[in-house]
């Protein structure tokens, strides 16, 4: 028997049924169990009683009881890193204090584990348990082909500060992309709602801002962008920042308005050519093998000490080798784009 656990809701965590985010984390517990855990006031969110389909929000603590052996959570399965695990973990290490960890987070590489992925961050975290007597948690998530920083946070109550900040808005996070064709405007803000589509594969799908409320299942998106450079209409250098978080927002974003992000097999078509003014993933050679988005930066006060933390993440090596090939250097612009005083 595992003993009881309290876990904390992460900042990408939100408004999603109970029974989901419990299934997320511990895979084998059935739906039934879970059920009857909720009708027996074992499970338990903030210390009060729920249902199964209650919602979670970011920084709520859930009180999880004993569960049998084998339905345990996997995470304490995949502690054990080999030597070169542990070397590579900490190769991407941007930052460490006693209370949070930023990673510069590679890409192709799951945070979390799934259906089919049996090497992931969260799994291999105990590289970066340190001196600690547990290993850091994850406050918050990027997908698999998307690279850049990544917080992970070394005790309970950091984690819930983070979540807490993240859930209030009170974190900066810039990302980097380069997507098909030129936006225009140079600088905007995208407001599509966004719902889950049909089928077994992950895939959200954009609704217009003033059908949010009567789409089951779909909810507000705001994302602003802004251009840096340009390569005539062929492609673009896009700074974007996510003031909400939602599933493939960035790129369900930028898809929707006709310039996916350059690589982008699942919103941009990885056999559609752009052929420049927008669409189309395809940029020609090896530019588009992979997923162009780098969570570049991240700033916001340290949820202990109170200091502002400002994070910059380099770019991975595919991206890299995008800029070294059109010309582009980071040093020509400034690091919040969006700021009043950038220009």
């Amino acid at each position: 028997m595992s003993g009881v656990q309290t876990l904390t809701v992460g900042a990408d965590d939100g408004d999603q049924r109970l029974d989901r985010w419990l299934r997320r984390r511990f895979p084998h517990v059935n739906q039934g169990t879970i059920e009857k855990l909720c009708r027996k006031g074992e499970i338990r969110v903030d210390g009060g009683r729920a249902r199964a389909n209650t919602r979670v929000q970011p920084g709520q603590s859930v009180r999880v009881p004993p569960l049998p052996d084998g339905q345990a959570p996997t995470r304490p399965k995949l502690l054990k890193a080999s030597n070169d695990d542990v070397a590579m973990m900490r190769s991407i290490v941007l930052y460490r204090d006693d209370h949070l960890i930023a990673l510069n987070k590679p890409p192709g590489i799951a945070v979390q584990g799934g259906s089919g992925q049996t090497r992931h961050l969260d799994g291999l975290s105990s590289a970066l348990q340190w001196d600690k007597p547990e290993p850091p948690r994850l406050v918050h998530r990027l997908d698999r082909d998307t690279s850049g920083i990544l917080l992970l946070a070394r005790d309970r109550t950091t984690a819930a500060a983070i979540a807490d900040a993240f859930r209030e808005r009170e974190t900066r996070k810039i990302y980097w992309a380069v997507v098909a064709g030129q936006p225009s405007p140079r600088m905007g803000t995208i407001r599509y709602g966004l719902v889950k589509a049909g089928g077994s594969a992950e895939k959200m799908h954009a609704v217009a801002p003033d059908a949010v409320r009567t789409t089951p299942g779909a909810k507000n998106a705001t994302t602003d962008y802004a251009v840096l450079q340009a390569l005539a209409t062929r492609a673009a250098w896009v700074a974007l920042v996510p003031v909400t978080g939602r599933t493939h927002q960035l790129r369900a974003h930028m898809a929707e308005i006709g310039h996916p992000v350059i690589g982008d097999g699942k919103y941009g078509g990885s056999g559609q050519e752009n052929l420049g003014n927008g669409w189309g993933a395809m940029l020609g050679g090896d530019v588009s093998r992979k997923l162009h988005l780098h969570a570049r930066s991240l700033t916001m006060d340290h949820p202990v000490t109170g200091a502002r933390l400002h994070l910059t993440a380099p770019l991975p090596d595919h991206m890299a080798r995008t800029w070294d090939m059109l010309g582009w250097d980071a040093a020509d612009v400034p690091v919040d784009p969006f700021a009043e005083d950038a220009g």
